[in-house]
């Protein structure tokens, strides 16, 4: 039952997303971000879906930022996703958009964040997914010696019940205080509402 629920959520979470509409209509509290969800060859962890995943604030001029990898499974009868991050996260800047550059990623370039995964479930209407941490967890890791930590949330699922329908990726990250509990960085007025612009087809 939770294997067959895999690949539909593979399906929708596969693709390019943009909020270029919220940020219109918002642009004091949102920035125009570009997300995309790269699936990744099968081969890289045998069972399930991997995605590379990395956005872009579209109106700096930057190159993409916060390069990580997603493995969605079953966990204990559950759909789980787990986050994993880069030995090396600059040589794949760009990459969602060259995916030649993924063929080769191995596992040996994959960093354990074991504190980073989240329980999904599938909501009342049968088509909507919700991600959320363990409660009373935070996703943690170090980098150059400190320490980050976030709270990681995302809903996945079809704007309205029309068969046409855009897919809707809602983004609740937020980076946390670990001494006060606050957010420090992330939506503070609801979260970012990417609608699917492209589609990327799962891999055989």
């Amino acid at each position: 039952m939770i294997e067959a629920q895999l690949h539909p959520l593979a399906i929708a979470l596969a693709g390019e997303f943009d909020n270029r509409q919220q940020s219109l209509s918002d642009p004091t509290w949102y920035l125009h971000l570009r997300l995309w969800q790269r699936p990744l060859p099968r081969h890289l962890f045998g069972e399930g879906y991997g995605f590379f995943i990395e956005q872009v604030s579209v109106a700096s001029g930057k190159p993409p930022y916060r390069q990580r990898i997603l493995h969605l499974t079953a966990k204990d009868n559950a759909l789980w996703g787990q986050y994993y991050g880069l030995t090396d996260p600059s040589a794949y800047v760009g990459a969602a958009t060259q995916p030649d550059r993924l063929t080769g990623l191995s596992r040996d370039e994959l960093v354990s964040l074991p504190t980073c995964g989240v329980a999904i479930e599938r909501q009342p209407d049968g088509q909507t997914y919700s991600a959320r941490l363990p409660e009373g967890s935070l996703c943690s890791f170090t980098i150059g010696g400190a320490t980050s930590y976030v709270r990681l949330a995302f809903d996945i699922g079809p704007e309205s019940p029309a068969a046409s329908s855009a897919i809707v990726f809602q983004m609740n990250d937020r980076g946390i205080d670990a001494a006060t509990g606050k957010a420090t960085w992330g939506p503070m007025m609801g979260p970012f509402r990417l609608i699917k612009q492209n589609a990327f087809a799962l891999p055989a």
